[in-house]
């Protein structure tokens, strides 16, 4: 049984230097990085690979259990990032009785048990992470709240496996990285939240402005090539 436990623990920290060294080619920046050293920190640590639908919870940097999962639709994505846990209760049945809620400000997110348990494995719910029952309910007695979450997808980072055109009224995890990096650049004064509103519209129409591009409300591949995001080909 430890043999096999550290079979998968080299596994999956294997999988997560790939991904770390693909996404560094791109960004000059590590993905993953942080997160080795935040599962080595703390008591408990759940990774989520919504490309192969499974939850790995980490003890102690070791990994304990790990179970499917279900993720958001293409238009309903689950947030992808690192999160925190905010809240754990009893939900109807909907939700297979068991509730952790994420700390995502866009949105209401969490993870919790389903009553379609046909769905798990596949990207089918409204953004957030389901599981069997019977596993929800065990890792909500496990963790506590607080319990770092991080969430995974594609080779992009927070943009998943594509970049997709952003409109006002957008939400998601790419609209909270478009606001970072805008923030980090000085033209967005807001509090990042993920949400494409005025204040965003008006930081991208300076930036357009600043980088002789068409001043318009989208953002397309030429805008995210000036903000030093490579688009995906």
């Amino acid at each position: 049984m430890k043999k096999t436990k550290k079979s998968l623990l080299g596994f999956v920290l294997l999988l997560f230097l790939i991904c770390d060294l693909l996404h560094h080619q791109i960004y000059k920046t590590p993905l993953y990085i942080s997160v080795f050293s935040m599962i080595q920190q703390e008591k408990y640590y759940i990774h989520i690979d919504l490309d192969d639908h499974i939850l790995y919870l980490f003890h102690e940097g070791k990994v304990e259990k790990k179970y499917p999962v279900s993720s958001g639709r293409q238009d309903t994505p689950s947030p992808i990032g690192t999160w925190k846990i905010i809240s754990k209760s009893n939900w109807g049945e909907g939700f297979g009785g068991s509730w952790m809620g994420l700390n995502v400000p866009w949105g209401k997110y969490g993870i919790h048990g389903t009553n379609e348990p046909w769905s798990i494995g596949r990207s089918m719910s409204h953004g957030c992470i389901r599981m069997y029952n019977a596993d929800a309910k065990e890792l909500r007695k496990i963790v506590p709240a607080g319990t770092k979450v991080t969430i995974v997808k594609g080779p992009y980072g927070p943009f998943g496996n594509h970049f997709r055109t952003l409109k006002p009224g957008d939400r998601g995890s790419d609209i909270f990285a478009v606001q970072k990096r805008l923030k980090d650049l000085g033209y967005y004064n807001g509090y990042p939240d993920g949400i494409y509103g005025d204040g965003m519209k008006y930081a991208v129409h300076r930036f357009q402005k600043d980088h002789h591009l068409y001043i318009q409300n989208d953002i397309t591949t030429s805008m995210y090539e000036a903000m030093g995001f490579l688009p995906f080909e």
